[in-house]
């Protein structure tokens, strides 16, 4: 079946439904999942959240050896598999070899129905692999491909052609492959974009600016103004992000768009359309990776009770790329006043293929009601409502038990499995994280020992058996993390107090 590559941005706020160039409507079908929820704040869809998720693990922490040996044309690349609406895999490319084909290695024939979505167009050996697998749909970020067009000399356009350098050759001669694999196989091949709300972007940055990491450092020292430090750390995240993700330079960019097959982006108003979309998705991520201050500061995810034994636990700047996970979830939340988002990894028994090392996803999920609910139809108020009947509590699920119920990989006794949570797990799923086996919790702890009668926190502070490692100053903690060798600017998302239009929820404390 023939395919154009292309999807045009819809204006229409009021819709979810994604638009691609071959006319199909597809809507993300999930209850109380649309893009605008009457009522509530602003809220990714789907499309948004995978599409973000898929960049933040193109930035995956890597290993000197990792950088010495990756090559300049082959560019790192990101990808979220998704099956039946769930997230059933988090992978980067490795040094030997592209996600696309670590996505085959360890996912198979489950590759079968599913869609992925690449932070940048896969190669033609990934792709036509993929093709092969059977799956369902491929998206990929508009910008340059996994085997870059750029050129490295920085003359004419800045966009290779067929006189350039050998490998420069390479690039065009894949990128045309690739477009005529995408053109004669059965998965649908394209750009999968969706609007965001107006409100977005302001609500990102509120979010995050207020989220525990940084009110906690600034509780630390009174000193600190919270609000300049946020803005400090926002501006550098969106130099680096904007130089990863964003061709610069509006010549280049509609090269590599027409290269890629994408001709019917490179006029306007579509060209300019997409580069703002680009922009406000950037700057969605750059506010999410802002918020969890750099590591000078001396902050990082400690053990919280060295009476445990000795523990060694992650790096931190791979402690806080999962942690960022978590929080990009939690902006899926259906809770109307506060979003959780949770990852669950564990370390297999090897993994050189993963540019996650020994690193596996083993489920993922943010704060939601039941499925097959519709709106407003299970009580949404939290203590603030004095009849406790009205109240959300006993309807909700949290993030934690969502990523237990949708988890893509069953939890082994003798790996380490790890619990990587936006906010502290209150006592309904304290007996949950000890159950399931996880052995290492990753998480804050403001709310721990607190008591709000409908939902309590009691549990965590005495939870026995279960390593915790919690956001805190390092001198308040002994440092039995690895010592972190690449510090990137992440962050995470969490609450604020702006009531706004697209179905997500209002940002407050937990109650």
């Amino acid at each position: 079946m023939a395919t154009t590559d292309t999807s045009h941005v819809k204006r229409n706020r009021e819709e979810s439904s994604v638009v691609c160039s071959c006319k199909c409507e597809r809507r993300d079908a999930s209850t109380q999942t649309d893009t605008k929820v009457q009522g509530h704040g602003p809220r990714l869809s789907k499309v948004n959240l995978f599409t973000l998720l898929s960049l933040w693990m193109e930035l995956f922490p890597r290993n000197k050896s990792q950088l010495k040996n990756a090559t300049e044309q082959a560019r790192a690349t990101g990808l979220v598999v998704v099956q039946d609406r769930n997230v059933i895999g988090l992978h980067c490319s490795s040094t030997e070899l592209h996600v696309g084909q670590v996505a085959v290695i360890k996912h198979g024939p489950r590759l079968k129905g599913c869609n992925l979505y690449f932070s940048r167009k896969p190669c033609s050996t990934c792709l036509k692999m993929i093709v092969n697998a059977g799956a369902n749909r491929v998206s990929y970020w508009p910008g340059d491909p996994e085997l870059s067009l750029l050129s490295s000399d920085g003359g004419g356009s800045g966009v290779a052609d067929r006189q350039a350098p050998a490998g420069s050759q390479d690039a065009v001669l894949d990128a045309v492959a690739a477009e005529r694999l995408k053109s004669n196989s059965r998965p649908h091949v394209c750009v999968l974009l969706q609007p965001l709300s107006s409100t977005m972007q302001q609500f990102a940055a509120e979010t995050s600016g207020g989220c525990d990491f940084v009110q906690r450092v600034a509780a630390d020292d009174r000193r600190l103004d919270a609000g300049e430090l946020f803005a400090s750390q926002r501006r550098r995240s969106l130099e680096r992000l904007t130089a990863a993700f964003f061709v610069p330079g509006e010549r280049q960019h509609r090269d590599i768009l027409a290269l890629m097959g994408l001709e019917t982006f490179c006029v306007e108003p579509y060209f300019s359309n997409l580069r703002q979309h680009m922009r406000d998705l950037i700057g969605v991520l750059a506010s999410v990776a802002s918020s969890i201050p750099d590591l000078p500061l001396g902050y990082g995810f400690y053990a919280k009770d060295l009476a445990e034994g000795p523990a060694q636990g992650l790096s931190q700047d791979v402690s806080r790329h999962c942690i960022i996970q978590a929080q990009l979830l939690a902006y899926r939340t259906e809770d109307p006043k506060v979003g959780v988002g949770a990852v669950i990894w564990a370390h297999g028994k090897s993994g050189h293929c993963d540019g996650t090392g020994r690193m596996y996803l083993v489920g993922c999920g943010y704060n939601a009601y039941p499925a097959g609910s519709e709106y407003a139809e299970f009580p949404q108020m939290d203590t603030t409502q004095e009849d406790r009947q009205h109240r959300k509590y006993r309807y909700i699920l949290h993030a934690e038990q969502s990523a237990l119920i949708f988890r893509s990989a069953e939890i082994k006794e003798d790996e380490n499995t790890m619990l990587f949570v936006s906010k502290c797990p209150c006592d309904e799923c304290v007996p949950l994280i000890v159950g399931a086996g996880i052995k290492q919790v990753y998480t804050t702890d403001l709310d721990s020992g607190k008591d709000k009668h409908d939902i309590s926190y009691l549990k965590f502070e005495h939870l026995q058996g279960v390593q915790k490692f919690i956001w805190q100053r390092k001198v308040q903690a002994g440092d039995v993390s690895e010592p972190s060798k690449h510090p990137l600017s992440n962050g995470s998302v969490r609450k604020c107090e702006t009531g706004t239009e697209e179905g997500r929820c209002n940002k407050k404390p937990r109650l």
